[in-house]
């Protein structure tokens, strides 16, 4: 029986992996991230499945690929046909407690098809991906009803929309109120008070819940809105880098010679060109650098909530980031496409059980996905994995067996659906014909763009991927091994959801006992 009772999944919206210093950076402090990472494995080569906050989340909260649970864009909601790790959980007796982000998206045509009342105990979890509401907080536009807008007004923030006047604004050297929507104020502090910010709410909600439930055992997915935009940072954190403490622009003129269409419709897009200018991504990036040493100082918070309560012992910590964010790198800002600087995330896994001793404060090259993340946490539990339904493997055989004989996977997909931005209006494209699929290897990355050329990238001589090879001479076999990969993977996805391989087993064969006779002579 395992000795796990808690798990704690962590995650960061919009956190590039090289952004932290276990990871690399040379100037960016986050020595409570390092710290966990020193308790357990630090998985170097982890990717999500897609580079939009909403289908990645779903892969993460499902434990499929986004061809398979069909949420392709924030806007796109999942399928109450899916079950999401909340509802795995409930077999069990248990709840996934909720503090902060989800992007969850109701869908609103399943349940008005099966009269299911919105707001019925059924209908509100179906809402919300059976997460339990502690306090759901998306931090992307205003909330002014919800539960970060009522406190800021009980802390002395007068205003209708708090988040929009305070949490989000700044004053100038004139002492005229200014927006962070407009990247230009992102050097000035926030006029919330550290102590009001949204990073501090967050981790006071969920100190609060852990410590509400004494020994009792609790899923919690903590989900902070930081250091996704707008870039506004509150004191002392606004100006803690000076750029020369930020990590060097990664970019490349060859880039801009002959790239392909669908990346040069992304960079007509506002928040490309933008970033495109290097005076934009060298004002944004010490701000961002600022947010993630905020988000580190408030885990310290945690890590010693856990610390004084005695839940080191007993509790998983998963900690990782929906996606990156180019802040200028290959000439983009935002994220979506699939370079590994919006691809690859950080995860850190925290096992506290005795068998994962001999890892701990190991860094583990395997290539993981965000898929793995529900299998790890059902094993963790004693939940049996639907094998049907998952795509993902558990990580606990890496955090308790560092010398796997074999290689834990190929291969990593992600896949994008551009049918909601400007670039598919750029391009003339039809909303279903912008889809894009990406498989990469060790040594190779390949894009397949529908309707157009493909793109590739060696990734041993070309890590940085500046250099398309998409329609290169002396790459076809390349290209065609790594199509045949990506159609390999599409024919292996899991779409027989409704019956267990175990029942498939007892119904193979089966048709006489049924009573059924056909062929016979």
């Amino acid at each position: 029986m395992s000795s796990i009772r808690n798990v704690l999944f962590v995650m960061c919206d919009q956190l590039r992996a090289d952004h932290l210093a276990c990871y690399g950076h040379p100037y960016l402090k986050t020595p409570n991230i390092d710290a966990l990472a020193r308790r357990g494995v630090r998985f170097d080569r982890a990717f999500v499945q897609s580079g939009v906050c909403g289908p990645s989340r779903m892969s993460f909260y499902t434990g499929r690929y986004v061809s398979s649970h069909g949420a392709t864009w924030n806007r796109v909601p999942l399928s109450i046909d899916e079950l999401t790790l909340g509802e795995y959980l409930k077999d069990r007796q248990q709840r996934l407690a909720l503090v902060g982000k989800s992007h969850v998206t109701p869908d609103r045509h399943g349940l008005e098809r099966l009269h299911i009342e919105g707001d019925s105990e059924l209908g509100v979890l179906l809402r919300e991906g059976h997460f339990r509401l502690v306090d759901r907080y998306d931090g992307h536009h205003a909330e002014p009803d919800g539960g970060y807008a009522r406190y800021l007004r009980e802390r002395g923030y007068a205003s209708a929309d708090p988040w929009s006047d305070y949490v989000i604004s700044a004053e100038d050297e004139h002492g005229r109120v200014v927006s962070g929507w407009h990247m230009r104020n992102v050097h000035l502090p926030a006029r919330v008070a550290e102590a009001d910010s949204e990073t501090a709410y967050t981790t006071d909600q969920a100190i609060r819940f852990i410590e509400g439930h004494g020994d009792a055992p609790w899923v919690l997915h903590l989900s902070y809105v930081k250091p996704h935009w707008p870039y506004m940072a509150p004191a002392p954190y606004h100006n803690q880098y000076t750029l020369d403490q930020c990590l060097p622009l990664q970019r490349h003129p060859r880039e801009l010679a002959a790239p392909h269409p669908v990346v040069t419709a992304y960079r007509q897009q506002e928040e490309c060109a933008n970033f495109m200018r290097k005076e934009v991504a060298h004002h944004v990036r010490p701000a961002y650098q600022g947010l993630i040493s905020q988000l580190d100082a408030h885990l310290g918070r945690l890590w010693q909530t856990l610390e004084t309560l005695g839940r080191w012992q007993d509790t998983l910590i998963i900690f990782t980031a929906d996606h990156g964010d180019f802040l200028g790198d290959h000439w983009l800002g935002e994220k979506e496409l699939f370079y590994d600087t919006v691809q690859r995330v950080p995860y850190i896994v925290y096992d506290p059980s005795p068998e994962a001793n001999a890892t701990r404060g190991q860094t583990n090259k395997q290539l993981i996905e965000a898929i793995d993340t529900v299998p790890t946490i059902l094993e963790a539990l004693d939940t049996p994995l639907p094998s049907h339904r998952l795509e993902g493997r558990s990580l606990l055989a890496l955090t308790r067996d560092q010398a796997l004989a074999q290689p834990w996977r190929e291969a990593v997909f992600s896949e994008l659906d551009y049918a909601y931005r400007q670039a598919r209006l750029t391009l003339g494209r039809r909303p279903d014909e912008c889809r894009a699929w990406m498989v990469r290897t060790d040594t190779w990355k390949y894009i397949h763009w529908e309707g157009y050329a493909p793109q590739l990238f060696d990734l041993q001589s070309d890590p940085e991927e500046f250099f398309d090879l998409g329609q290169e001479p002396g790459y076809e076999s390349i290209r065609d091994g790594m199509r045949a990969r990506l159609l390999d993977w599409l024919s292996h996805l899991k779409h027989r959801t409704t019956v267990s391989e175990a029942e498939v087993e007892r119904g193979t064969n089966q048709y006489k006992n049924a009573g059924v006779f056909y062929g016979v002579w």
